[in-house]
């Protein structure tokens, strides 16, 4: 299937269901990911409308959904789970670019780190408990998003798929589907012009995809972190996301044929 769903400006939106899950598969049309949406044309928002989407989950920070707000077609009704948990008065990222040599190697460094602490930022935490809960309880396609949809939307999307039954290849493979060249060649420049605002320094091309993509490296220290403390992914969804046994078998009903 093409997995992949163009838009006139929403950065990497794709369904990611219609996977395998043990004797089972993912429901197609249904579980959604992509980046923000704030620049999203009026197509575009007719189109997201199309989908039917019933569930939002706005994995932003509260200043990165000020600086660039969700658009939403008109009478949209749906959940939209987002929060102000944890605001940081300067934006990691920010603090990191300022601070960074900007080489290939520095970014892969942070994101390797960002991940290894990502499963237990109360943000997170709250905000992956209630998109679960809320699988458990709607009906209808979800959308997850945060602003690159590469991150945080991809260890959600991952935890996702392990709870389904979705074999650790796939889970990997849909997660490297974030590494699109031509849309990295494309976006490279004007991502390179805004950290050269910011720092007074010009990236190397070869810095900057390796800045909007993701390495299989970043979902295995996320999920080697999460086994270093709750030993299994699947304690992790129930002691910390409170995806206990009747949530599971209720979630895994919506979201398999």
């Amino acid at each position: 299937m093409t997995r992949k769903i163009s838009f006139d400006a929403i950065e990497n939106f794709r369904d990611f269901g219609d996977y395998a899950a043990g004797t089972r598969r993912l429901k197609r049309g249904l579980l959604y990911r992509a980046a923000h949406q704030s620049e999203a044309t009026e197509a575009d928002l007719a189109a997201m409308q199309a989908l039917g989407l019933s569930v939002i989950v706005d994995l932003r920070r509260p200043n990165e959904r000020e600086r660039s707000p969700s658009r939403r077609w008109e009478g949209f009704d749906g959940l939209v789970i987002e929060n102000d948990i944890g605001q940081e008065s300067d934006d990691p990222w920010h603090t990191f670019i300022k601070g960074s040599d900007l080489s290939p190697e520095a970014f892969i460094g942070y994101m390797v780190e960002y991940y290894r602490e990502a499963p237990y930022v109360d943000r997170h935490i709250d905000l992956y408990s209630r998109y679960f809960h809320a699988l458990s309880e709607t009906t209808g396609p979800v959308l997850i998003h945060c602003a690159a949809g590469k991150d945080r939307t991809g260890i959600l999307a991952a935890l996702t798929h392990h709870l389904a039954g979705v074999s650790e290849a796939d889970i990997v493979a849909d997660f490297l589907l974030t590494n699109d060249i031509h849309r990295f060649e494309r976006r490279a420049p004007q991502f390179a012009a805004h950290i050269e605002e910011m720092t007074g320094r010009l990236p190397s091309r070869e810095a900057m995809i390796t800045a909007m993509g993701v390495e299989a490296q970043y979902l295995e220290t996320a999920f080697a972190a999460i086994h270093e403390r709750h030993t299994t992914l699947d304690a992790y969804l129930e002691d910390v996301l409170g995806v206990d046994a009747a949530r599971r078998e209720a979630i895994a009903h919506r979201i398999l044929d």
